[in-house]
């Protein structure tokens, strides 16, 4: 008997734990850990280079783009709605400001920064403007978010094509380029350094103002915000303006990078940042998000992005993974605002 006895498994509490930890992760940060982790798993087997440092660097400097619009897209989704528009604008910003640039830098070819100070700000300025009607028509004509951002996108994406007549704007100032599009400073591309301060600002916005606060509370529930005396129109018109102006940015960055004012820039921009807002546990119904998540989220879009092209995954099918991932990623927020109503 004691040496049957001997050979009975021991019992253990790690399984429980690991279930518990599990949880615990799923219900703060989403299906992001899972998703990684599987990503890493995956694509680290199917390719060598996957894993390597100059890869996860070139993964970390392309998903500068992705992370600037995902982080705009985050606090428009946190009031409850979402932007469809971000890629419009991204291209609206590069051609409004290639063509004042090059109008200028013609006229003014000695006043380098003064040219691309002023073209940037045209193009920040067109991008508000698409951000503000987002805003009033959300927050005072009662329009859906859908129905207002896709038409905005259209009227955006049609003017970009109207102004430029589909050919790219070339006649920028090369310096613009040098310094946005390939330059370093302490060996830190310039437009890695941009995201970062855009990400420190937009997270003391979220995490430690008022309005970061206001932004939370419509989100999370509209009615008791008003009632609250929170101005939920101002709030709703300041989420869409500051995400258009996030996009502009972004628009202004690979204007730098491709050195030409471009119509078609941003084309699935906005589908990948609700997927990287989404799988980094940001809710559709609003309330709930977090920063440093949302940049871990682009970040993991682009790897996967970079994973598939390694495992010479055609872009046709890449395009039907990703969709996959979104519709994974909003099924298992479906699960996990079940899970946190029933702790609730």
């Amino acid at each position: 008997m004691s040496a049957t006895s001997s050979t009975e498994p021991v019992p253990t509490t790690a399984s429980p734990r690991l279930r518990a930890l599990s949880r615990a992760l799923f219900l703060r940060l989403g299906v992001l850990p899972f998703f990684l982790l599987a990503a890493i798993i995956v694509f680290g087997t199917a390719s060598d280079r996957f894993l390597t440092v100059d890869n996860l660097v070139n993964v970390a400097r392309q998903s500068v783009y992705l992370m600037l619009v995902s982080l705009g897209q985050m606090v428009v989704l946190i009031t409850g709605g979402f932007d469809l528009s971000v890629g419009a604008t991204v291209a609206l910003t590069s051609v409004v400001s290639a063509l004042v640039m090059a109008a200028l830098g013609a006229v003014l070819p000695d006043a380098v920064v003064p040219v691309i100070v002023l073209g940037a700000l045209a193009g920040c300025a067109a991008a508000g403007l698409v951000g503000v009607a987002n805003g009033v028509g959300v927050a005072y004509f009662g329009v859906s978010p859908f129905i207002m951002t896709l038409g905005v996108s259209s009227v955006a994406a049609g003017g970009s094509l109207f102004l430029t007549g589909g050919v790219p704007v070339s006649g920028l100032p090369h310096e613009f380029a040098d310094l946005f599009g390939f330059g370093r400073w302490l060996g830190v591309p310039v437009p890695v350094l941009v995201a970062a301060v855009a990400v420190c600002l937009i997270w003391v916005v979220m995490a430690r103002t008022r309005t970061g606060a206001h932004i939370h509370a419509v989100g999370g529930n509209i009615k008791a915000a008003h009632l609250s005396a929170i101005d939920t129109r101002r709030t709703l018109v300041f989420a869409y303006t500051l995400c258009a102006l996030v996009a502009a940015l972004t628009g202004l960055l690979l204007t730098a990078r491709v050195e030409s004012g471009e119509a078609n820039l941003g084309g699935t921009i906005a589908l990948e940042s609700i997927a990287a807002c989404v799988i980094a546990g940001v809710s559709l119904r609003g309330g709930i998000g977090r920063v440093e998540t949302v940049v871990l989220g682009a970040f993991f879009i682009v790897l996967v992005q970079n994973g598939m092209n390694l495992a010479q995954i055609g872009s046709y099918l890449q395009m039907v993974l990703l969709g996959g991932l979104l519709i994974l990623a909003v099924v298992f927020d479906q699960i996990r605002y079940r899970m946190l109503m029933g702790n609730g």
